[in-house]
């Protein structure tokens, strides 16, 4: 479980294909620092699970359900990754209850600068899957960073970004027709689950 505050933003040191896999290695040094092997780490939100480390990186198998369902598949060696090591029991939850199980990719629409924010409009994918769980005001995951919905229209959303964020995480430099992983919040999912039951014919 994460909370979406990204701790990091790291590196991707080298990408190994594997045929029906890929092996990942990122370098992060804030979040190897007493990192264990079978220890989460959200790679642009995706909850990845440490196989080996050495220095300042970390290794991490990655299946073909993940490389398929999230934006991995396309990172490359140099290209910055957001990073989070997965909350404790004692941590703040700064942000909301992120899994860090992908419910698929959205498309940069636009960015449109203000004096101290930046609006930033992402397309959701086709279909009712992931639209019905964005509501404005409501939570989302956008590659690992929890973040307010400000608007919607049910084919996009709306976030605002701070200087923080624009500053610490791959949203302050990723441009339209780009791709960004999305996590809708869990919570809905359940409540969605446990009302169909109530339904009557």
């Amino acid at each position: 479980m994460f909370t979406g505050i990204v701790e990091e933003l790291g590196e991707v040191v080298a990408v190994d294909d594997l045929g029906d896999a890929a092996r990942l290695s990122v370098r992060g040094p804030q979040v190897t620092a007493g990192v264990s092997n079978g220890d989460s780490i959200a790679v642009n939100g995706v909850c990845l699970t440490v196989s080996s480390h050495t220095g300042d990186a970390f290794t991490a198998d990655v299946m073909r359900e993940t490389l398929t369902r999230s934006s991995l598949g396309a990172l490359t060696p140099g290209t910055p990754v957001n990073l989070e090591r997965s909350v404790r029991l004692a941590d703040r939850l700064g942000g909301h209850l992120v899994q860090g199980h992908i419910d698929g990719t959205g498309t940069i629409i636009s960015r449109t600068p203000a004096d101290h924010w930046e609006l930033v409009r992402i397309a959701l994918p086709p279909g009712p899957q992931l639209n019905r769980y964005v509501v404005e005001k409501g939570s989302v995951a956008v590659d690992g960073i929890s973040l307010t919905i400000v608007s919607t229209d049910g084919d996009w959303f709306e976030v605002s970004l701070i200087p923080e964020t624009l500053k610490r995480t791959t949203l302050g430099v990723k441009q339209p027709g780009e791709t960004v992983n999305l996590e809708v919040d869990v919570i809905a999912k359940y409540v969605e689950k446990l009302l169909e039951g109530t339904v009557r014919p």
